[in-house]
């Protein structure tokens, strides 16, 4: 006879919650991770340490990130703005291709000789005035079009030489974003001309199939999306629709996109954003880093197949700068604990199917609104259900989770994160379940981050009966860090078009 329900001790009726988990799959999440850069985007050339510490699956980084993000800098020689060349990332890329990640390319600019005011600079001398006459937009001449996809081509055999098969390149980095450092500006339609007319020149047979990324707007804005969307041939061409956050709620304005891309086999991934960067004087305390799993959560709730992070290494971001202003806690290189809350996603979410739930619609809108709410969400991974949940409150709160219909629980696991000292962060402990249960109540500590990692009783049938709630398509296949596979080998884990998943032997 199975058991229902487990719980925690609780002392005393509480407000309680009711988080619904139901079969319906939503996106696959292919993972996480950062761009190779601090300070002013300088890449880490050989001081690969933040990398060596944040990358790798299982005992090769206590953060499991799997996704780098490098700059394609216009030539070898880089863009005028010191060593930002093609060799200042390879040492980080190595590492991580070597760690079974994955590594893609972003131009900031394409080469000054392609361009409108002939350098890589964004053309935007003076900030104050746009109709100042020393300021002149740099963009791709229209007669240079059919060179770029060349030059990534260039760019992909000289990463190939050196040993590293880049997996994706993106069209651009921030096209709405007029800059005096290294830029290149793209109306929506002047993308969809590129590409449509273009992208066939991307030798991808040569560079094991490579990717194409869309360009990635400052603020994930839908027209640069709905443009390509609209077209047939930029929808056969582009892979990933990517993009930023800055001042945009992933609910708003990445879901919108999802929805429509989603079904068409294609992913989304948040490619660029800080969090609390704008700290001057001290390093995150605990609400900001809060504030950060919302944000991942709430990338998750929208649709997003990948997340990746800004700076590695900075004061607000995973590795310690060793700079003393921002206190003695920011050692070069130490992770941070912002480094551990990621750590929740990517160590436990890679390579997970995103579960639909009663909780989805709820995410927080605000930093203020963060701190006196809570945020849900659901994933299944192999014979688990994962279970993110947020507590933004000051005060504990009772959490009843229900698995999916029919599907029962045997055992399980819990990460908890309620503080940024050592000793409060991703503690680790087996939850008290003695017989199968369908049902847990959990009291949510103040201010914190649970995970829950429940494994399936064999007995349990509804979760390979579920489907995906958009198109169906052809068999997909990932590597158990959540990579997709192209031409898959070994044990993978294999995705049919019903939304059945299961590991295979291939």
């Amino acid at each position: 006879m199975m058991v229902l329900i487990a719980t925690t001790a609780i002392q005393a009726a509480k407000p309680r919650t009711s988080l619904q988990i139901y079969a319906t799959k939503k996106q696959t999440v292919t993972g996480f991770g950062g761009a190779c850069c601090d300070g002013a985007m300088k890449p880490f050339g050989n001081d690969n340490a933040c990398v060596s510490k944040l990358y790798g699956p299982g005992k090769l980084s206590k953060i499991g990130l799997n996704i780098l993000r490098m700059e394609i800098s216009p030539s070898f020689e880089g863009d005028n703005w010191g060593d930002y060349d093609w060799n200042g990332s390879l040492p980080s890329a190595t590492t991580v291709k070597n760690r079974k990640g994955i590594v893609f390319g972003t131009p900031w600019s394409p080469p000054g000789d392609y361009k409108t005011n002939g350098t890589a600079q964004g053309g935007k001398v003076n900030d104050k005035d746009d109709n100042d006459p020393q300021n002149k937009r740099g963009k791709l001449r229209k007669d240079c079009y059919e060179l770029f996809f060349p030059w990534f081509n260039t760019f992909l055999k000289w990463m190939k030489d050196h040993g590293i098969v880049m997996d994706a390149v993106s069209i651009q980095n921030e096209p709405d974003w007029w800059v005096n450092y290294s830029g290149c500006l793209y109306e929506p339609q002047e993308q969809v001309e590129l590409i449509k007319n273009y992208a066939h020149l991307l030798d991808r047979e040569s560079y094991n199939n490579v990717r194409l990324i869309s360009a990635e707007p400052l603020g994930y804005r839908k027209d640069y999306f709905d443009a390509l969307l609209a077209d047939e041939t930029c929808r056969k061409e582009v892979d990933i629709f990517a993009g930023h956050i800055y001042g945009h709620m992933p609910l708003q304005y990445i879901k919108p996109v999802a929805d429509a891309a989603l079904p068409l086999g294609k992913e989304v991934w948040m490619t660029e954003h800080s969090v609390s960067s704008d700290l001057k004087d001290r390093l995150p305390n605990w609400n900001d880093n809060l504030i950060f799993a919302e944000e991942l959560n709430e990338c998750m709730l929208a649709g997003c197949t990948g997340y990746i992070y800004w700076y590695l290494r900075a004061h607000w971001s995973f590795c310690g700068t060793g700079e003393t202003q921002y206190g003695t806690d920011n050692k070069k290189d130490e992770l941070l604990p912002r480094a551990f809350v990621m750590s929740h996603f990517s160590k436990n979410v890679t390579g997970s199917t995103r579960l639909s739930t009663n909780q989805d619609a709820n995410a927080g809108r605000t930093k203020e609104e963060v701190l006196q709410n809570e945020q849900f969400s659901a994933y299944i991974k192999g014979d688990s259900i994962i279970v993110m949940a947020i507590n933004g409150r000051t005060d504990t709160r009772d959490l009843m989770i229900t698995l999916p219909e029919n599907v029962y629980a045997k055992s399980a696991e819990l990460w908890l994160s309620t503080g940024n000292e050592s000793e409060n962060l991703c503690q680790k402990s087996k939850l008290d379940i003695t017989e199968s249960i369908h049902q847990y109540l959990y009291e949510m500590p103040a201010q914190s981050l649970s995970t829950f990692i429940f494994t399936i009783d064999k007995g349990s049938t509804a979760i390979e009966n579920t489907r995906f709630n958009y198109a169906d398509g052809p068999n997909t296949y990932y590597d158990l860090q959540g990579r997709k596979l192209d031409e898959p080998h070994g044990l993978c884990i294999e995705r049919s078009a019903d939304g059945r998943s299961r590991k295979v032997m291939m």
